[in-house]
């Protein structure tokens, strides 16, 4: 599965005359093997730095550049400052959502499209046509509710 992602990724770099270089390989593999974090950009590089000791970290940034613009990668930021990537699933007919720590930090995802009345109303209404959305809850998270005062967040 993870060969198959890479492949085409690779595509999807060929289709606009970039090649995967050992570089690029070695960052895209971190994200795929990672799918399930939500990696900063320095996460990524100390992910590569294992993989491949010779990178940089502005040849990963570059990268991660690169892969966003060319819509392969999703660059988020939950509040914190902090860039975050997040690989686009082209099966998907919408980007997932997220539930975001106030207390914890945690980064939980919710992968039920909440906004398809949303996305119809801004269409017929506005006449605008859609390409993604994003939505993100704050608050705080199960593993938390319990043991902090709930009040103290408002």
């Amino acid at each position: 599965m993870l060969e198959e992602k890479l492949e085409k990724i690779k595509q999807q770099l060929h289709s606009q005359n970039y090649k995967l270089t050992p570089q690029r390989e070695a960052t895209v593999r971190v994200l795929l093997e990672n799918e399930e974090d939500h990696l900063s950009a320095e996460d990524v590089y100390l992910l590569v730095k294992e993989k491949a000791p010779e990178i940089g970290l502005a040849t990963v940034y570059r990268t991660l550049e690169l892969l966003s613009e060319l819509k392969i990668i999703h660059k988020m930021n939950f509040g914190d400052g902090v860039a975050r990537y997040d690989l686009r699933d082209d099966n998907s007919e919408y980007h997932h959502h997220h539930l975001i720590c106030n207390n914890c930090g945690s980064v939980d995802e919710i992968f039920e499209d909440l906004l398809v009345s949303a996305e119809e109303k801004v269409k017929n209404v506005y006449n605008f046509y859609i390409t993604d959305h994003r939505l993100s809850f704050y608050g705080i998270c199960s593993r938390c509710i319990d043991k902090v005062n709930v009040e103290d967040f408002k």
